[in-house]
């Protein structure tokens, strides 16, 4: 009989395996590569430091590591300890730990190959990325295991199938972002699930024992990963007194399993406890320095549905997984609580981190670890609609569209790609949904967020500028347009400020234009030079919106580029015009610049 979930599986994988080899790594200059870039090269920098470098605590070949691979612009992978001097991790053991196996094969093969043996070359690259690729094809094997006798076969196959297609799994797993620890933690999920009832249908030493150690690993990875010991501890426990009095009467009679099952936990622990005491002298180091949580203020509303980053924004048939709770009781109710307490209160760790868009990411990759427990109510729901034909018919349009929404997502996220991870809005979403190419001044779209596309009525130029007599130092030559440009630059990094009258009901929209040109692309937006439009109330700033023309500039190609705006709707009295370097070393000029007013 063929089984549907298998087949599942296997398309699954391959799909793994074609997005591994077809979109990602994407080869950038020199001798560097996405998959040890970033926060994966702060997880994985323990091994070249203890293996090759023997150097834990100085860290002297970091120069030489950006110089050569340039995995971060600037190294902040490890910062210097205040008491100590010398520098300590900022990223947790446990995924260098776990990659361990792969980084001495790639260390053993890459004198053979004649690459250098330094930790970061092409064989290194490649085990990672070879590593997580395991990693991600056994988990999902895992789940299938678990789900299958509880849910049958098409409700596990299309659990598999909308997991991989239909959220942001395909982006961060072995395929892509192979280097992060979501992948490997999402395995662990796997494991612990498998263990947890196994468990309660027959306490022994090596299942706790196992459990103790899956957690541990998980902690060592990320921290805030000791929401996992939620699962074994509430698994088939109810919110009665009597229950909870039977399950301390469990305990009590197996103590020793537990206490087993803590020390093996604490064991793979104790390595991070015991590296910051060799790196600092100190037993506890909180190595995040100024990033920290929001406990009271928690940024759940923008975390999971906003345009920037939502996490449902982005893989929105995770709905399923949410309302599959309500199913998910009947049929597995040993599950149900425990994984309804561990998911609330994992949502609210997540976005209660002030860095909730997580440095960029396709719709919060900090969730991607749970979808091994979100697989389970996402099962039940599907079995729940595969009694009800009607419903399930109506579903079946929203699981295509949303399947081909989260792959055309996980194409678009790839080096080149469209999307402008946790910088997305609702203007630009719309203009690029389900293409693949739009004109490059579309990317104007990020800053703004607003576009016209109806037909202006009464327009009028409210200001204008042509740069002819700029401020000392301000003359930018060749120029565009007569004998000056505006060029700005580190020592005249803003133009003065142009201010003209205005108030609410003069105008429903503004559209401000510029020609602009530019010697060389600069990449980082964050240096780019901004064009601003404030709204003011006397000197308050009322409403802004400020265009970075260097997103679609091409090296000595001038051209006029503009970007809508609406009025805010608060009160205003005057509109605020000024230009502002933010840091790029490319030079920048703008000349013919003008605000025109007009009406919809």
């Amino acid at each position: 009989m063929i089984s549907p979930s298998r087949i599942a599986w296997w398309f699954c994988t391959t799909l793994l395996l074609v997005v591994a080899w077809w979109y990602y790594p994407q080869q950038q200059s020199g001798r560097t590569s996405p998959v040890l870039a970033w926060d994966a090269s702060g997880y994985y920098l323990y091994l070249p430091a203890v293996f090759i470098h023997h150097d834990l605590r100085e860290l002297n070949f970091r120069d030489q590591l950006i110089n050569d691979y340039g995995p971060t612009p600037q190294f902040d992978q490890a910062f210097r300890h205040p008491g100590s001097g010398n520098f300590v991790m900022k990223y947790p053991a446990g995924l260098a730990l776990q990659e361990l196996p792969f980084f001495l094969t790639a260390h053993a093969l890459a004198k053979p190959l004649d690459y250098p043996a330094d930790g970061f070359s092409p064989p290194y690259q490649w085990a990672i990325k070879l590593g997580g690729l395991l990693a991600s094809v056994l988990s999902l094997w895992l789940v299938r295991r678990a789900l299958l006798p509880r849910f049958g076969e098409w409700p596990t196959a299309l659990t598999l199938v909308f997991l991989v297609l239909g959220t942001n799994y395909l982006a961060y797993s072995g395929a892509g972002q192979a280097g992060m620890t979501h992948c490997w933690l999402f395995g662990w999920y796997a494991v612990l699930l498998l263990l947890t009832p196994a468990f309660y249908a027959r306490p022994t030493w090596a299942r706790a024992l196992g459990i103790g150690a899956v957690v541990g690993i998980m902690v060592l990875t990320r921290p805030t990963e000791i929401l996992a010991v939620l699962l074994p501890l509430l698994w088939g426990l109810k919110p009665t007194l009597a229950a909870v009095r039977e399950r301390i009467g469990f305990w009590q009679q197996r103590w020793s399993l537990l206490l087993g099952a803590v020390m093996a936990g604490g064991v793979l622990v104790s390595i991070q406890l015991f590296y910051w005491h060799y790196a600092s002298g100190d037993w506890i180091v909180y190595s995040y320095q100024d990033q920290g949580f929001s406990w009271l203020k928690p940024h759940l509303w923008d975390g999971i549905f906003s345009f920037r980053s939502g996490w449902l924004m982005y893989s929105p048939l995770l709905l399923t997984a949410l309302v599959g709770f309500g199913p998910l009781r009947q049929q597995a109710p040993d599950a149900f609580w425990a994984m309804l307490v561990y998911t609330v209160l994992f949502i609210y760790v997540t976005f209660a981190w002030d860095e909730w868009t997580y440095g960029g990411a396709l719709g919060q990759r900090a969730m991607i670890q749970s979808y091994a427990v979100l697989a389970w109510p996402m099962a039940g729901a599907l079995k729940w609609l595969g009694a009800r034909p009607r419903w399930a018919l109506a579903y079946a349009p929203l699981a295509v569209l949303g399947c081909a929404y989260g792959y055309w997502l996980t194409q678009m996220a790839q080096p080149g790609g469209l999307l402008v991870a946790g910088d997305m809005n609702r203007t630009y979403l719309r203009r690029i949904l389900f293409r693949y190419q739009v004109p490059p001044e579309t990317k104007l779209l990020i800053d703004s967020n607003s576009e016209f596309t109806g037909t202006a009525r009464n327009r009028r130029v409210i200001w204008q500028q042509d740069f002819e007599q700029p401020a000392p130092g301000l003359c930018g030559t060749p120029a565009l347009q007569g004998a000056c440009s505006l060029a700005l630059n580190s020592q005249h990094p803003q133009s003065q400020e142009w201010v003209l009258p205005a108030r609410p009901g003069q105008f429903k929209w503004l559209r401000a234009y510029a020609e602009a040109r530019t010697d060389a692309q600069e990449w980082d937006m964050f240096r780019m030079t901004e064009y601003m439009v404030r709204f003011r109330r006397g000197n308050e700033v009322v409403k802004t919106r400020a265009a970075r023309f260097q997103r679609v500039l091409e090296a000595g190609w001038p051209r006029e580029l503009y970007f809508d705006m609406r009025p805010p709707t608060e009160e205003f009295d005057n509109i605020c015009i000024s230009f502002i370097h933010k840091g790029t070393t490319a030079n920048v000029v703008f000349d013919n610049a003008r605000l025109e007013a007009f009406d919809d």
